[in-house]
């Protein structure tokens, strides 16, 4: 049936044949001259390739002017000042007032310890500054009465001196009258008993004189009675006998009289004698009284060392309150410590305390992380051409995909982080490879921070500095 078919169509087969040769002819040829031309010369390849050439220079220069304006590092991450919470006094704690991961403010309180004990010494140590001040307020008035009373004493003192001495003069004339007087006395006495005697032997001779001259007057009158004698040498013999008794008499009265002047004289010997002991008495009582003036007055002369001691005193007192001063200030120091307040705004991690524990002076409660962090930048030495404080930062963070933070550079650390490590290296000694060292450089964040993208300390961040 097919070769039928080509016996039949052999004209229209030419002819389709002829006219598929000729539109070959037509439009082969001009491509037959394209591809006899090399590829490189083709205009659309050139467009490409001076297209391609001019968008790699565009990417080249932009590399190489961004390199050179900007300085990166992929070894940073978010720092910050985190502050330990310790308590500075011992006791239990009776309140926690913070969980783990909650925001507080600077001032909030985080922990209370129990006080009672810290309020007991507060109240000691007051009463210990009253009475540190009632000490020294006595000693001001001693002092004040020491300096007012001091001349005035030297004053009475040398009077009360100077009176008993002249007591004691006076007294001591006095003694020497009476001395006199007594030795007068006794002088008196002495003459009177010589009188007595006297008058005694001139008695005992008037006695003898009046029993002889009786004793004739009786013989005269036996004699008379017998006519032996005459009356006239009776009366001579009675008044002989008569005479004789009244001179007995009177030498009685006279030694009667010479005993009583006797007993006056010596009543006043004895009277003078009392009167010579009382002021040797009153001499000595002087003499005692110008012993105690003289004390008084070297009491009264020591008044600038008593002036002094006063002084001292109000020192002492002025010292002592010094110190119960500063014993009151550390128990309110201490009691102050038994509330823990929040030093700056930040997050509580790290909690460790709960209510009814024991805690003891740096025992570690939590951690509060700051709002306020920065960056910590670990770039090359070589990287830190250019770079310097205050330049703008663009801060990536791995938490953070296509978050951008904006900061600035705040300072450069004075020393690579190998030299502040626990084991520096020693390069003075062996074998020497050169390593590119890595520099500290702290970055801050310009903006506030925003709650919906937080950061703690540790996270891992891309900064880039632009140097120029």
């Amino acid at each position: 049936m097919s070769a039928t078919t080509e016996t039949l169509n052999i004209p229209a087969i030419a002819k389709r044949e002829k006219t598929t040769e000729e539109q070959k002819k037509t439009t082969v040829e001009p491509k037959t001259a394209e591809q006899k031309s090399p590829a490189f010369k083709r205009p659309a390849f050139r467009i490409a390739l001076v297209a391609l050439a001019l968008a790699a220079l565009g990417v080249g220069l932009g590399y190489y002017l961004h390199a050179r304006a900007y300085e990166t590092t992929d070894d940073a991450f978010i720092d910050g000042s985190v502050v330990q919470i310790s308590p500075k006094v011992g006791g239990y704690a009776t309140k926690v007032a913070v969980s783990d991961n909650q925001h507080v403010k600077k001032g909030d309180l985080l922990v209370e310890i129990d006080s009672r004990d810290y309020e007991n010494r507060v109240l000691q140590a007051r009463a210990q500054l009253q009475a540190a001040q009632s000490r020294q307020k006595a000693a001001q008035m001693n002092l004040a009465l020491t300096r007012v009373t001091a001349s005035a004493g030297v004053q009475q003192a040398s009077a009360g001196l100077n009176q008993a001495r002249s007591a004691v003069q006076s007294r001591e004339a006095q003694l020497g009258a009476f001395d006199n007087q007594v030795a007068k006395a006794q002088a008196q006495v002495a003459t009177q008993l010589n009188n007595v005697a006297q008058s005694r032997a001139q008695g005992a001779a008037a006695e003898a004189e009046a029993v002889r001259a009786q004793a004739d007057a009786q013989r005269y009158q036996q004699l008379y009675a017998k006519d032996e004698v005459s009356r006239q040498q009776l009366d001579t013999a009675q008044t002989a006998a008569r005479s004789a008794a009244a001179k007995a008499e009177a030498a009685r009265a006279a030694v009667a009289s010479a005993q009583s002047l006797v007993a006056e004289l010596q009543a006043s010997e004895r009277a003078a004698q009392e009167t010579l002991r009382q002021a040797q008495s009153q001499v000595g009582e002087s003499r005692a009284m110008v012993g105690e003036a003289a004390g008084k007055l070297a009491e009264a002369n020591a008044a600038p060392q008593q002036i002094a001691v006063s002084r001292a005193q109000v020192d002492t007192a002025g010292a002592d309150i010094a110190q119960a001063q500063t014993a009151l200030a550390q128990a309110e120091l201490d009691f102050s410590h038994t509330k823990i307040y929040a030093p700056e705004d930040g997050v509580v991690t790290k909690k460790a305390v709960v209510e009814g524990a024991l805690l003891n002076p740096g025992q570690p409660l939590l951690a509060i992380v700051p709002d306020e962090l920065y960056v910590t930048a670990n770039f090359k030495e070589t990287q830190l051409t250019w770079m310097r404080p205050g330049q703008p930062v663009e801060i990536k963070v791995d938490a953070y995909p296509g978050k951008t933070f904006a900061g600035k550079v705040d300072s450069i650390q004075a020393g690579s982080g190998a030299a502040f490590s626990l084991l520096p290296p020693e390069n003075a000694t062996g074998n020497y490879v050169k390593v590119v060292q890595r520099v500290p450089v702290k970055i801050l964040f310009t903006e506030a921070p925003d709650k919906n993208f937080p950061l703690g300390p540790g996270m891992s961040v891309e900064p880039e500095v632009k140097v120029k």
